[in-house]
């Protein structure tokens, strides 16, 4: 009798053990680096020492509160704007795509083919102030004659809603995709509308899909910076282009460090709240 016969409380640690190494090596250890360089003190040049500087996370909070009110904002309008912008259109591609299905998700997970940074890239010369989107729009007189849409809060909502829409339709059809089809035919048998039968069937079945396309959308829009950086201004700015620049070109590793966990526990706490108000069971449906 082999080992794992004789204690068969071994298989699901050998299971689990691949992957909790895996968090423990490139999560846990990494991130308890930067709790522990978020408590140093000092300077690039003078070197930094761990002195319990609990100061740091004061700081990130009451110096930079106006770029973590900004980064929640935008990646709450960006999650939204995915939202109203996937719903019908993985809608009609689950019930009415027929055998096109699998071209037209591939349309939308088509911009993963391109890097991120040449998407956005991209946006700058959809929103360019000679482009022909601010051109039309000044011909009709939504925008004055020297309006503009690049540099502004739109062009860099509308950066994330575009980089992160396949965060969002692919959980809303795998939702919608598995809706059997006849509990709609029987909510029309027993007289509901088309739209009683969306409201009191398919929106409810599909709420997993919604609650898992929101988490995937919000988390990473709210820690995003490329799009506020090419796409805005420092009105723009969000927390990530703080931590970039304290990282990269300030070398205030202290700073970016308490920075990063103030944006992490923000977003646990929204998630624990979102968590609270739609119900676990549909986090976990």
């Amino acid at each position: 009798m082999t080992l794992i016969h004789r204690h068969r409380w071994l298989a699901p640690l050998l299971l689990l053990a691949p992957g909790l190494a895996w968090l423990a090596i490139f999560f846990l250890v990494p991130l308890g680096f930067l709790a522990y360089q978020s408590l140093q003190s000092g300077t690039f040049e003078q070197g930094y020492s761990f002195t319990w500087e609990f100061s740091n996370y004061r700081d990130a909070i009451t110096g930079y509160d106006q770029q973590l009110v900004r980064s929640f904002f935008y990646a709450g309008l960006a999650t939204v704007a995915t939202l109203l912008i996937s719903y019908p259109l993985v809608y009609w591609i689950a019930f009415h795509g027929g055998r096109w299905r699998n071209l037209l998700l591939l349309l939308i997970v088509a911009p993963f083919f391109v890097t991120y940074l040449i998407r956005t890239l991209a946006w700058q010369n959809i929103l360019a102030d000679q482009g022909p989107v601010v051109g039309f729009l000044r011909d009709v007189h939504v925008l004055s004659a020297d309006g503009r849409l690049l540099a502004t809060t739109f062009a860099v909502v509308s950066g994330i809603t575009y980089n992160f829409l396949p965060f969002m339709a692919l959980p809303l059809y795998v939702s919608l995709e598995q809706i059997d089809a006849r509990l709609l035919e029987a909510a029309q048998d027993l007289y509901a509308s088309k739209t009683k039968a969306f409201l009191r069937v398919t929106l409810p079945l599909s709420a997993p899909g919604i609650v898992a396309g929101t988490l995937l959308t919000f988390i990473p829009a709210a820690g995003d910076f490329i799009n506020a950086q090419l796409l805005g201004t420092p009105k723009q700015y969000m927390i990530g282009n703080v931590i970039q620049s304290k990282f990269l070109e300030l070398i205030d590793y202290p700073a970016a460090a308490a920075l990063s966990f103030v944006l992490m526990a923000l977003i646990v706490v929204a998630l624990l709240v979102y968590a609270r108000v739609v119900g676990t069971e549909k986090l976990t449906g």
